[in-house]
């Protein structure tokens, strides 16, 4: 019963690519590797939409330091428009606000370590 359920490798020692797709290796296949079209992925990734435009901003106050703590990481860095979903010309204007806010000491440049 036991070598029914072990599959074994041929004798070769190395692992057998039967499927036709690419190289398993060792380990086997990824999980959560499959997330393309066919929809058999783990994760559902929402396409991140700007929220100075779906709330009609145009400008960014820098004197508005909640709204811009929510860009700054822990650390002082701006943190990238990849990671907020805000679209290019919001980005530009949240960079000036925030360096403004920073040069009047409404935010810090880095943090204390």
């Amino acid at each position: 019963m036991a070598e029914e359920t072990q599959s074994r490798a041929p004798e070769g020692g190395a692992p057998s690519n039967q499927g036709g797709g690419p190289p398993s290796g060792p380990r086997g296949p990824r999980p959560g590797g499959q997330g393309g079209p066919g929809g058999r992925g783990k994760f559902f990734r929402r396409k991140k939409v700007c929220k100075f435009c779906t709330e009609k901003i145009d400008a960014i106050p820098y004197r508005d330091v909640r709204l811009l703590q929510g860009f700054v990481a822990e650390r002082g860095k701006i943190v990238p428009r990849r990671l907020t979903g805000v679209c290019t010309t919001h980005q530009r204007r949240l960079t000036r606000a925030i360096k403004q806010a920073r040069n009047i000491a409404l935010l810090p440049f880095a943090t204390r370590h």
